[in-house]
């Protein structure tokens, strides 16, 4: 008997223990909270915003997205089709990256130019755990914002513009571009205008970008300055119809202009009266209207905490009166306020003017002048700081003997054909780049893809920063060739116009400081490269013959997670021996492998 027990209960206990446990898969967003509660590891997502992609649009369709939620963005993808006041446009986006959160979803209507409409990651981040960035609201995105907040970032209109009338916004010329600077106004006030005219030029986040006009008119009024910068979607201009008259225009009132300075460029009459409070405390006074008053009206002001632009002056020119501020504070019953704190305040101010003017005695006069910075330096600073902090440098150097180059460009320039030390630089970089294709490659999404044509970035010092203009398809192109085209480029990079697909791109980039007299130096790769050659200047010294000879040191910067150490060495050693013999370049392409080290 015992045994038949002891049987059974074993027998229930090894089914117990055989009986299988259903396991539960929690969603992505809940197996993050058991790792971390925070949005420390969270990657901070970079915005697209609703571009201008007509002069009159204001608000858009997204028509269809042609992009996934993770998948990946070539320069040059189409984005999206967005539906504007012409027709439907295409949207493009000019860097490699990953669509990480769809913002807005297809069909929705009246999309503000400037709201949010997704969010990209860079290809290495996880873009599952993409998060807001702190400058952007969702809100935006939504066709019919809260009354409660009040957007002072977009131009605000008193009223209608008359029929006839066109209100010119900033335009979003490249998908991440958030403001603009108007470098130059092509046209002058009164100005016609034909449908393809351009009428300003706009410095981006990218490059200087030329802003057309799609139809005909005439340019009214100018709402920006040249040299002022303005958000998108700001008012910049105002174009009528032809033959209208000028001076019929509406101006509309602009709450946050291209200084950023709260002003209005002209307000409109106010339909209803506005009712001072009792009681105005100093911090909510209203922005002073520029009229003109003596020392009993401005007590007065402060005795019953107003402003100037509360109080409508009746005096000439433009001059505030005082028995206008008493009429107005009897008819308000203004009552005057406390101002205990005025005396800390003098004397906090008197102590402050003495240490100044002895501060000014002791140093002299201040000699510094803020300069400032420019998108395009201000997009190459932060670039080139992710890369130095995200990408594992790693260098290699070689001297590269160029008697035999000064020679063969000797020749060439007595047969009028004129090139540069840096023309041969780069027609051998891309031969050897042919015959040591692990270098001519990117690195996107944690892993190496090796670029199928040899387009090779060539650095321009511009006075607004720098630009790298590409050769395309360098191998093919004679010595000659690849000479005129980055004459070409130079030109048109200095003078700002570039074209987004000049720039954008490349396998490899050269960056030559020798002109400058720079002997050696190294470069901060350019991702999602993985390598950048610098290039000093020739410098003559003596060898072990004591001959004269004349070397140039090249410094090869690499990207360890994609290139080794035999890699780099094997392009530095084909590199030299093109260049140490560079009679083929001028003629056509050898067979370099035998100038391979062993």
């Amino acid at each position: 008997m015992a045994q038949m027990v002891r049987c059974k209960i074993g027998l229930f206990s090894i089914r117990l223990i055989n009986q299988k446990v259903p396991r539960v898969i929690l969603p992505i967003n809940l197996q993050r909270l058991c790792f971390h509660t925070s949005q420390i590891f969270d990657a901070k997502g970079k915005p697209i915003l609703m571009p201008s992609l007509s002069p009159t649009m204001e608000m858009g369709t997204i028509v269809k997205w042609m992009k996934k939620e993770g998948d990946p963005i070539a320069a040059g993808d189409a984005l999206a089709d967005i539906q504007t006041d012409k027709a439907v446009v295409t949207m493009e986006y000019d860097d490699e990256c990953v669509l990480a959160k769809i913002v807005v979803e297809e069909g929705a209507k009246d999309i503000k130019v400037g709201s949010l409409i997704a969010l990209v990651v860079d290809a290495d981040e996880d873009w599952k755990s993409v998060e807001m960035p702190d400058s952007v609201s969702t809100s935006s995105a939504s066709s019919t914002p809260s009354p409660a907040v009040t957007d002072t970032s977009a131009p605000v209109q008193a009223a209608e513009p008359p029929p006839g009338q066109q209100n010119i916004s900033m335009p979003a010329l490249s998908p991440t571009m958030t403001s603009g600077t108007i470098v130059k106004w092509l046209k002058k006030e009164g100005d016609g205008i034909e449908p393809g005219d351009a009428i300003a030029e706009i410095q981006t986040d990218k490059a200087v970008m030329t802003f057309e006009m799609d139809e005909e008119g005439v340019l009214a009024k100018f709402l920006v300055p040249e040299g002022a910068q303005a958000d998108v979607g700001q008012l910049i201009a105002i174009v009528v119809e032809k033959g209208m008259d000028l001076n019929t225009i509406v101006i509309p009132v602009v709450t946050k202009a291209a200084s950023g300075d709260v002003s209005a460029a002209k307000k409109a009459p106010a339909k209803e009266k506005t009712t001072a409070p009792a009681t105005l405390a100093p911090s909510s006074k209203p922005p002073p209207s520029g009229q003109v008053y003596g020392l009993a009206v401005k007590r007065l002001l402060e005795e019953y905490g107003l402003s100037s632009g509360s109080v409508k002056g009746t005096g000439r020119p433009n001059r505030l009166l005082k028995s206008d501020v008493l009429t107005f504070i009897e008819s308000n019953n203004v009552q005057k306020v406390s101002l205990k704190s005025e005396p800390m305040v003098g004397v906090k101010k008197s102590v402050d003017s003495i240490i100044s003017t002895r501060t000014r005695r002791s140093t002299g006069p201040s000699t510094y002048k803020d300069l400032e910075v420019s998108n395009i330096r201000a997009v190459i600073a932060k670039r080139l700081g992710e890369s130095k902090s995200n990408i594992p440098h790693s260098y290699a150097s070689i001297q590269i003997k160029i008697d035999k180059l000064n020679e063969v460009r000797s020749k060439l320039q007595a047969d009028n054909v004129k090139v540069s030390v840096n023309d041969f630089v780069t027609k051998a970089v891309a031969h050897a780049l042919l015959e040591c294709p692990d270098i001519n490659c990117l690195y996107q999404n944690g892993q190496t893809v090796r670029a199928q044509s040899v387009d090779v970035s060539v650095a321009v010092a511009t006075p607004n920063g720098l630009i790298t203009p590409i050769v395309f398809n360098a191998a093919t192109k004679s010595l000659s060739d690849i000479s005129a085209n980055i004459r070409e480029l130079a030109v048109k990079a200095r003078e700002g116009k570039l074209k987004p697909q000049e720039f954008q791109g490349g396998s490899f980039t050269i960056s030559n400081l020798g002109m400058f007299g720079i002997s050696e130096f190294s470069a901060i790769i350019n991702p999602p490269q993985t390598a950048i050659l610098a290039v000093g200047t020739g410098r003559s010294e003596l060898d072990v013959s004591l001959a004269k000879t004349t070397l140039m040191t090249v410094t090869l910067s690499y990207d360890r997670r994609a290139i080794d150490e035999d890699q780099a060495a094997d392009f530095l050693s084909v590199l030299r021996a093109m260049l140490e013999d560079p009679t083929f370049l001028a003629v056509g392409r050898a067979k370099a492998l035998r100038y391979r080290r062993e």
